[in-house]
């Protein structure tokens, strides 16, 4: 019995202590989260109002990568909700909705990158410098 007793604590032990690969998830899908948000903000407030002002023509573009960003931070938030889920209670049901969130997080993420870089990086390429710096 004291083994059993010893084995679960250690458990919890590891599981706390971040070793887990549940905790581990967990921490890398949140920092992750940040990470994505905090460049989309950026895009927002630095990059998009300067796109719009050296290149007025790629005002529905903007439009439309501002509308992603709105979505990828939503799938964000539910990957992180779904992540802390499956640290809280690991379940079958848990693991397919993380699974599933990224699946789709992933797809619009990938879609979201190629029309930036189809769009915008023409206009990018003829800036020598940061414009209006």
């Amino acid at each position: 019995m004291r083994d059993i007793l010893t084995g679960a604590r250690s458990e919890r032990t590891a599981e706390t202590s971040g070793k887990s690969p549940l905790w581990q998830l967990k921490i890398n899908c949140l920092q992750y989260c940040r990470f994505v948000h905090a460049h989309h903000h950026a895009e927002s407030v630095l990059l998009f109002p300067e796109l719009r002002r050296s290149n007025p023509a790629l005002g529905l573009v903007v439009d439309k990568l501002e509308a992603d960003h709105a979505r990828v931070s939503d799938l964000l938030d539910e990957v992180a909700s779904a992540a802390m889920a499956l640290a809280e209670e690991e379940s079958v049901t848990a693991r397919k909705q993380l699974i599933a969130v990224l699946a789709d997080l992933r797809d619009e993420l990938l879609a979201h990158l190629d029309y930036e870089e189809e769009n915008i990086s023409p206009t990018l390429r003829t800036w020598t410098s940061w414009p209006g710096w």
